[in-house]
């Protein structure tokens, strides 16, 4: 029954929209379950690499600094795949603005996180390691004042 809800109360929400909001609405659907797909195959890839490729194979060393990058690297990947299919359905809610700067700035921050866990420091030269920091620090204070200005506007509402 619920799923009927769902339906119902989608269809309610799609009649008001203009054109341009339905093209909007139907794209970030289509994105929204492209994105999924993208997920769901990632996560097996994932799940098989860590379970052949550590596991069974005993071959891979868990402790080794390269293996940690490759598996932390491929699981930071999921997880920005997933906070930018979490925005993408927050942006499908109707009367929502496309972009929400937060979720933008912290879906930046975790690419960058992931660059620091997967950057090889023999091999990274140290103005590479500065700009990367630098964006860490920048986005870092972007994301904590959009947060304190949403938290703010919550309080005049």
């Amino acid at each position: 029954m619920a799923i009927k809800d769902d339906v119902r109360a989608m269809r309610a929400a799609f009649i008001p929209l203009t054109i341009y909001e339905r093209f909007e609405y139907v794209v970030i659907l289509v994105l929204t379950a492209l994105i999924a797909i993208i997920v769901i195959a990632a996560v097996w890839t994932l799940t098989l690499k860590v379970l052949f490729g550590l596991i069974l194979s005993g071959g891979v060393d868990p402790a080794d600094y390269s293996t940690f990058q490759a598996v932390f690297g491929m699981i930071f990947t999921v997880i920005i795949a997933l906070e930018f299919k979490k925005s993408l359905l927050v942006a499908a809610q109707p009367r929502s603005s496309v972009v929400q700067i937060s979720v933008v700035v912290l879906i930046a921050l975790l690419a960058i996180c992931r660059k620091f866990i997967i950057l090889d420091l023999a091999e990274t030269d140290a103005p590479h390691i500065l700009a990367l920091s630098a964006a860490a620090l920048t986005l870092g204070v972007v994301y904590w004042l959009v947060r304190a200005r949403d938290e703010g506007a919550g309080e005049d509402s």
